[in-house]
């Protein structure tokens, strides 16, 4: 697999820092407590083909009783067969400032032994935040982005069909509490800290609205105390702010994806002087079955046995020697014409760093 090397210029990670970047500040900052909520739900789903949880299960068995005990159906579990059905933990995000009667996507995922999901419907299931209040309720059938199939012995499997979706599938029961336009102060979280951007951000929102309205409290967080003119108003107030310009501090960064092999870099990373030397062991096991056959009428056993061979090959080092300043994509152009494997690639640069020769940030996916 060869190494590519991806240049990026002018973006607002890696930019150069002689070109102005700029964002809008809704794109750079979110919002502090504007967010969705976890919600969690154990359920059951029923109408499956056959491929649902086995009667070891032993949680789904009690939980079809109990269903059918809720209905009026007393049935004893030692009679209950459960291959239509499965248990599943059903997982949703709560969005912000959700209303009810509103409705939101649902994930359904198996907890037992079932083999797939298509086919199945989802029971009326109570979904419960961490304070233990059920905020919505999930309903309807799965939708399942794969597939398994077994004959003779044989299986085909295609993505993960003990896993899947309800669009729309859960109707908000409760609303979290709160008035946003009483808020005296909002907070921005930057989604990368830095100092010198923190204080553009604040600069601009003070330039927009006249006054000394914000501060930067650290290199993540800038907090705007809500103007008089602003009072109980705060949705339009943020509504104003969010549109706002900012110019970016870009940072010398390279991120090497090892598994593609891909290199993606600012156009300003740099490297300085440094040689690399790179070379490698190859150790080959081989093995011959041989057969060891008795002589005639001497009633001995055939015997089979193996024979292991072991090279070893040691490949001569390949040098390359590096000027100041050459950037990391002809780096990796050059190391491309010497062979060098993604993971080769990783430990070089991950060697350069620790020499102090790669003045960037390094990400290693």
């Amino acid at each position: 697999m060869r190494i590519a090397a991806i240049l990026l210029a002018g973006l607002a990670l890696f930019g150069a820092p002689d070109k102005k970047v700029e964002a809008k500040l809704r794109d750079v900052a979110r919002l502090q407590g504007v967010r969705g909520n976890q919600l969690l739900g154990y359920g059951v789903v029923v109408g499956l083909d056959g491929s649902g949880d086995k009667d070891q299960t032993k949680f789904t068995v009690q939980s079809l009783t109990n269903l059918l005990a809720r209905q009026g159906i007393s049935v004893s579990p030692s009679a209950v067969k459960v291959k239509n059905v499965a248990a599943v933990i059903v997982t949703a995000e709560l969005p912000a400032f959700s209303k009810t009667g509103q409705k939101m996507d649902v994930t359904v995922s198996s907890t037992g032994d079932a083999k797939s999901l298509a086919g199945g419907t989802l029971l009326m299931t109570a979904l419960s935040g961490p304070d233990n209040q059920v905020y919505a309720v999930a309903q309807g059938p799965v939708l399942v982005g794969g597939f398994s199939a077994s004959a003779g012995g044989a299986s085909v499997t295609k993505n993960h069909p003990t896993a899947g979706r309800i669009p729309d599938g859960a109707l908000v029961e409760r609303e979290i509490p709160g008035n946003f336009n009483d808020r005296p102060n909002l907070r921005y979280s930057l989604q990368e800290e830095d100092f010198t951007t923190a204080i553009r951000v604040a600069h601009s929102i003070n330039e927009e609205l006249g006054e000394q309205a914000a501060r930067a409290l650290d290199s993540r967080t800038v907090e705007v105390l809500t103007p008089k003119e602003f009072q109980g108003r705060a949705v339009e107030l943020v509504a104003r702010l969010e549109n706002l310009s900012v110019q970016l501090n870009p940072k010398a960064r390279v991120v090497v994806n090892e598994k593609t092999g891909t290199v993606i870099l600012g156009s300003d990373v740099k490297i300085g002087a440094v040689s690399i030397i790179q070379g490698g062991l190859s150790i080959v096991v081989s093995s011959t079955p041989v057969v060891s056959q008795p002589k005639p009428f001497s009633q001995g056993k055939t015997v089979t046995a193996e024979k292991k061979e072991i090279t070893a090959v040691e490949d001569k080092s390949k040098t390359l020697s590096i000027e100041p300043g050459v950037s990391v994509g002809k780096l990796a152009e050059m190391l491309n014409s010497l062979g060098v494997t993604p993971r080769d690639m990783v430990a070089i640069l991950q060697a350069i760093k620790d020499a102090g020769a790669l003045n960037a940030e390094l990400r290693i996916l």
